[in-house]
């Protein structure tokens, strides 16, 4: 049970966040503000808010699954995807043209690109499959407090019981749209940052505890405790391994650089940076901060793994294990076995701050997400279908009632929905609705000038369907197989597959992702009649804004540190920065070059690789999360400071309020059209509402 040490070292840090957030609500006056706080955020903030909303706890449990599944295996393949990783990050990859663009949602840069009808359907896609992947973030996060805070599973109010997790979703998700309607993103983000701040300092002093708490002695002995091909330490014993396996990261691998930013969870971030070199910066210096995390995460894990499977550990086990018994639905007490364990191990004060740790996660993960698909309703389905302009004021309100609707939805849908897979496997089904398609589209529209609306269509629909197709087949094997098995009598790998679909989600994506890429190709070149106006969109050259412009010279002649995305707008420090995440990130990615191959060759024993675990996973961590600790606390006060002057001087503008009009148009496909829309809609006797056009 917690303490009341516990409880105030919870209530305190989160009376902080509140005032701070409250005191922001009177700067937003716009639209602007609201979706994209301004536009104001500077990269310590960005990155630190960013990074607070990772913490959310359904991403803590799902996490939590696959370490005490997996241990560190799976994050020796994770390694494959390093050139990648460092290649989005340091190029700006997709982040950095979506920011010159200046739209405030995804849906809205399809309109720009493409045409308002798909701008309409990618919009409705997506706010589907985002709100279905929340659908068991409120369910999921309560019963981790239920559970971890050694609350009662049921409450017995006066006339009937009720279970406790139901009431922890209703006041928690109160509490998380109190936050998000009372300044949307500039509240979410300035919350998000102070939270993500205190975090750092909890990170250290949690890291401390468990350091001293545990010896790796015990650690090793418990993770080498395991059946053949199920290792938790040796990446090459894992040949047993069903779900969390090679393919797992060898098909994530691919989905990560084919979807970059198509995922909308949280999308206001980015966009809401003070310019697409701050955005940059932001998620290059994302890598050092994600160190802290890591290693807290990390560390947490497997101590509790320790704390479950070591025999000088076992009275407190099966305590554990007691609670554990007390759950009917197996796939809950899998979820809930970790935060049982954590509850019981951790002491008085850790515990306060680990539970405070969660909560601002849980805050900010929630209400980010809230936020993202509640305006993606209004912004990318409802706006887009208005004939009127709203003002701002109506505008506002219409986003605040979208949130809302979003967070009654989770409530419902968590307390009936059934669980019965990994957290990481729901999201991949879910998400895969959308993200199949979705990432062809917005590549190929950002970099590719002979993408058409026809061949966006093409992949998005196709993308859709198969990854629908795949979660029907999932979900309806056991009827669907044996009508397959009359029509195909000689199919043995039908009539070995009788209770699950032989092709796992993981696998029906990629091929979801092949089919989208090969489509929008195709189509397109067929459809081409003339390139797309990159210029406009991308707002360069002649059609450049004057507040994202960054002042610095050019470079006169090529270098090879444009290789990494050093250009010409990096200063002194951004090039030192840059260069240490790739030195760091690089000089790991060879080692997993060189060992791999050692392994191939000569298999280091599990003693060896205890040790590389040790220092890589937990010692080397945790110096640099001391430094970066001091360092990202100056940059988010500094962040946090100027946001507050910029704010005493900024006036949003009321036609910057995500609608696309005539000059934004780049293309002949949406252009048309518009024009289409504007015969039919618009009294030529009256102006034009909104920004002025091209015909003024």
């Amino acid at each position: 049970m917690m303490s009341w040490i516990d409880w105030m070292i919870v209530a305190i840090p989160l009376a902080v966040v509140a005032v701070i957030a409250f005191r922001t609500q009177k700067h937003v006056n716009g639209v602007a503000e609201f979706m994209a706080g301004g536009r104001l955020g500077g990269r310590y903030l960005v990155c630190c808010a960013k990074g607070e909303t990772s913490m959310a706890v359904v991403s803590m449990v799902a996490m939590f699954e696959l370490l005490y599944e997996a241990g560190f295996t799976i994050a020796w393949w994770q390694k494959m995807t390093v050139p990648l990783g460092l290649f989005i990050a340091l190029t700006g990859y997709v982040y950095y043209r979506y920011r010159e663009t200046r739209a405030m949602t995804l849906a809205q840069f399809f309109e720009i690109r493409y045409s308002k009808s798909f701008r309409l359907f990618a919009g409705f896609l997506g706010f589907l499959s985002g709100v279905l992947n929340y659908g068991i973030f409120p369910a999921v996060s309560a019963r981790f407090f239920v559970y971890f805070c050694g609350l009662p599973q049921e409450l017995h109010l006066p006339g009937f019981p009720i279970q406790t997790f139901i009431v922890i979703m209703a006041i928690y998700l109160t509490l998380a749209l109190t936050l998000t309607l009372t300044g949307g993103q500039l509240t979410v983000m300035i919350a998000d940052c102070v939270e993500g701040m205190l975090a750092l300092v909890m990170f250290l002093i949690i890291i401390i505890a468990l350091l001293v708490m545990f010896d790796w002695q015990h650690i090793q002995e418990a993770m080498s405790n395991t059946p053949p091909g199920k290792s938790m330490l040796n990446p090459f014993d894992i040949g047993n391994a069903k779900d969390f396996n090679i393919w797992y990261v060898l098909i994530g691998m691919i989905s990560s650089i084919y979807g970059v930013m198509a995922w909308q969870g949280g999308h206001a971030f980015n966009s809401c940076a003070r310019n697409a070199h701050e955005a940059k910066m932001g998620a290059i210096i994302g890598t050092w901060r994600g160190v802290t995390k890591g290693v807290m995460i990390s560390l947490l894990a497997i101590c509790a793994v320790t704390y479950l499977k070591h025999p000088d550990f076992a009275a407190n086990a099966a305590k554990v294990q007691e609670i554990l018994n007390q759950i009917s639905n197996p796939q809950i007490q899998t979820q809930m076995r970790m935060p049982v364990a954590i509850n019981f191990m951790l002491p008085v004060a850790i515990k306060g701050m680990l539970c405070s740790i969660m909560l601002f996660g849980l805050l900010a993960g929630d209400s980010s997400y809230l936020h993202s698909w509640g305006s993606i309703f209004i912004q990318d389905i409802v706006l887009p279908l208005r004939q009127k302009p709203l003002t701002p004021k109506m505008h506002i309100n219409l986003l605040r009632a979208a949130i809302v609707g979003v967070a009654l939805f989770g409530f419902f849908f968590s307390i009936f929905f059934l669980q019965t897979d990994y957290i990481l496997m729901f999201f991949a089904l879910t998400g895969a609705i959308f993200l199949a398609g979705a990432g062809s589209v917005i590549a190929g529209g950002l970099y590719w000038k002979k993408g058409t609306t026809a061949g966006a269509w093409a992949a998005m629909i196709s993308g859709s369907s198969l990854a629908v197709a795949g979660i029907i087949l999932q979900q309806c094997w056991r009827t669907i197989q044996p009508g397959l098995l009359q029509f195909f009598p000689n199919a043995q790998w039908l009539a070995n597959n009788h209770d699950k679909f032989p092709v796992n989600g993981q696998i029906m994506f990629f091929w979801a992702i092949v089919a989208a890429i090969l489509l929008y190709v195709i189509v397109s070149l067929l459809t081409w009649k003339e390139d797309f106006n990159m210029e406009k969109m991308l707002h360069r050259g002649k059609y450049a804004v004057a507040d994202d412009q960054v002042k610095t010279e050019f470079a006169k002649r090529w270098r090879w540190s444009s290789i990494i995305g050093i250009d010409k707008q990096f200063t002194r420090g951004d090039k030192i920065i840059s260069v240490s995440v790739f030195s760091w990130t690089m000089f790991w990615w060879v080692i997993f070059i060189v060992v791999t191959i050692w392994n191939i060759f000569s298999p280091w024993p599990v003693s060896w690789w205890a040790v590389y675990w040790h220092y890589y996973a937990i010692i080397i961590p945790f110096i640099i999360a001391i430094i970066t600790t001091v360092w990202f606390l100056w940059g988010g006060i500094h962040d946090l400071r100027q946001l507050y002057r910029d704010l005493k001087v900024y006036k949003s503008e009321a036609g910057d309020d995500g609608t696309v009009t005539h000059e934004e148009l780049a293309s002949p496909d949406n252009y048309a059209d518009f024009v289409k829309e504007e015969e039919k809609n618009i009294d030529a006797s009256k102006p034009y509402p909104g920004k002025h056009s091209s015909m003024d």
